[in-house]
């Protein structure tokens, strides 16, 4: 480590840092009428329901950050967070699917120009789901099943889950083992593949966050040209193989943007949450003097750490969101200080909403649970979507401690 870094670091990438555009996060907010009405049934069906997904593609809300070349909005990260959060205050669910489908959609942007070209160039609409994790013992779906190297590319067989947004997808990204580097390592890659070359299995049965239809991509003997296959340690360490990158997004850190983009729905589950749980402020605390929930300090001041704690998360979040959208206006790649610090962030992030939220479990009482209650969907949904892998509190605390301490032992895989 650095001994420039300095204690004031921690607040640089404030300063100068964009700011979101209000007139996209004004669409998302428009919305949220629509996406509440249809949570329940998006619960039900365990899939967000299709007038959501198309008012959302209508409005441009999942092409947030596809570059305007595309026909993108071409919102910086910035404005990704809070228009996904906007989104997930109405339903949590509604909100991760916005936030994975268009930040998957926006790796497909940093393809060869070729494979841009492949998904946008006759639809300048497609979406695209991803899963960029190999898998481990309990997620055995994630498996290549057969690869074979052929003239142009490779044949490819095999599933890979879970894969939110799936279901509204035109394309998908997968991760592949493409072969071994110099010293016998394994190279993975990610490659893309169209919904007509695949299909879907249900296998997404869950407790929470059961509308983001998480299910299953199936490949079964699919060639995929060179073009559309990339290993992952390029997109890791910025070495991006696509030409045209006028745009600032075209420049933005890929590790860094696929962490962070998993808080921008739950910031706005905070917020849900919140609002419902100030809504009780009216109701009488049975078994008490109070006739107004209102008046008691002890719910008074549950609410303020409440919203204290919504508000310490999405500080946290917008502060690494800064850093980034910095680092693509200047074209530099990000230190390792701001990348260790957006594990650490996120993380932090995560474990603040889930206290927020159970706070406003507390304070609207055992009627938090009842399943007509749409309390008990944001705590549920929270408290799986706040246990992503990327999202991993001590996992990021372990990172940012390393680079403080100046130890250069790489817990991240990429």
């Amino acid at each position: 480590m650095s001994s420039s870094v300095q204690a004031t670091s921690t607040m640089d990438a404030f300063f100068g840092a964009p700011g979101p555009d209000q007139d996209i996060v004004a669409k998302a907010e428009a919305l949220q009428p629509l996406i509440r009405e249809y949570a329940q049934q998006g619960e039900e069906n365990r899939r967000v329901s299709e007038e959501v997904i198309t008012a959302m593609r209508d409005a441009g809300l999942l092409h947030v950050s596809i570059p305007r070349r595309w026909g993108g909005l071409g919102g910086n990260f910035r404005t990704f967070i809070d228009t996904v959060a906007a989104v997930g205050q109405a339903d949590g669910a509604t909100g991760w699917v916005s936030a994975l489908l268009n930040s998957s959609t926006w790796f497909a942007t940093l393809f060869p120009d070729q494979a841009q070209e492949d998904v946008f160039g006759a639809n300048p609409r497609a979406s695209v789901a991803a899963v960029l994790s190999p898998g481990g013992p309990f997620m055995q779906a994630n498996s290549t099943k057969k690869i074979e190297h052929v003239e142009g590319g490779i044949r490819l067989t095999g599933e890979w889950g879970y894969s939110t947004g799936s279901l509204h997808a035109d394309w998908s990204i997968v991760p592949v083992r493409t072969g071994e580097d110099e010293n016998g390592l394994p190279v993975n890659s990610l490659v893309l593949i169209p919904r007509a070359d695949s299909s879907i299995k249900d296998t997404w049965y869950v407790a929470g966050m059961r509308a983001t239809g998480s299910n299953t991509v199936v490949v079964d003997d699919v060639f995929i040209p060179e073009h559309r296959i990339v290993p992952i340690g390029d997109f890791a360490t910025e070495q991006y193989p696509r030409e045209w990158a006028e745009e600032d997004n075209y420049n933005a850190s890929f590790v860094p943007v696929a962490e962070i983009v998993l808080s921008a729905a739950q910031l706005g589950m905070a917020r849900g949450a919140i609002e419902l749980a100030r809504r009780v402020g009216e109701k009488p605390i049975t078994y008490s003097v109070y006739q107004h929930a209102k008046d008691s300090v002890v719910h008074q001041i549950e609410l303020a750490k409440a919203q204290s704690e919504a508000d310490q998360a999405y500080l946290l979040v917008i502060r690494s969101v800064a850093a980034i959208d910095s680092a693509a206006r200047d074209r530099r790649p990000m230190t390792v200080e701001e990348r260790a610090r957006t594990r650490m962030d996120n993380g932090q992030a995560a474990a603040l909403v889930r206290k927020s939220i159970n706070r406003c479990l507390s304070i609207a009482g055992a009627f938090s649970f009842a399943e007509i209650n749409p309390l008990q969907r944001f705590w549920r949904n929270s408290e799986t979507a706040s246990r992503h892998a990327l999202v991993h509190p001590e996992i990021g605390a372990e990172v940012y401690g390393k680079f403080l301490f100046g130890i250069e032992d790489n817990v991240q895989p990429f």
